[in-house]
């Protein structure tokens, strides 16, 4: 495990899962949403942030949270040697949404740009989760099926998966240390 993309929908709990995977792991994280958009959430250029993408995809080591772009989301897949692709019930993604836009205004939400406008940011939140659950899911299905046999891939489908994920993480980085 050193390069792993961490993807699904919208408000699966992926920033929250990636910041824990890097602190287990001692991977560097990336957080797509805070390359793609600057303080206050105005977008940085499609070119800059390809850029910017494209350097990381370069490097040893990485956590890359996130969508990001059509453009780049397909190759970062191909790059990495592991995939994190949280696929729970579309209801648990609409409820963490809700939840975070409530929460979201006395603390900004894990993973989102500094000084991000909560509301505008929920609301495209939650066109996103219609618009990923009935096209991406099903590539995103499709690819991890094929990816099986030749990448680390953990399809997590329920909250209490996500807790035995991090379980086998925390094993297997024993196991190395020991080793």
């Amino acid at each position: 495990m050193k390069k792993v993309a961490v993807f699904g929908n919208a408000g699966g709990g992926k920033s929250t899962l990636s910041k824990a995977l890097s602190q287990i792991t001692g991977l560097p994280l990336h957080v797509l949403d805070k390359l793609k958009f600057k303080s206050g959430g105005a977008e940085v250029s499609n070119e800059d942030y390809q850029h910017i993408h494209q350097q990381i995809l370069t490097t040893d080591r990485w956590i890359i949270d996130g969508f990001g772009s059509i453009e780049t989301l397909w190759p970062r897949l191909d790059e990495a040697d592991t995939l994190i692709y949280v696929d729970l019930p579309l209801y648990v993604h609409f409820w963490w949404v809700t939840k975070r836009f409530i929460i979201g205004y006395f603390r900004p939400p894990e993973g989102w740009p500094q000084n991000s406008p909560i509301l505008r940011s929920s609301l495209n939140s939650y066109r996103t989760l219609w618009l990923c659950h009935k096209y991406l899911t099903p590539k995103y299905r499709q690819y991890i099926e094929q990816a099986k046999n030749t990448k680390n891939v953990y399809h997590i489908r329920s909250t209490q998966q996500i807790s035995q994920f991090f379980e086998l993480i925390e094993n297997e980085t024993k196991l190395k240390d020991v080793h």
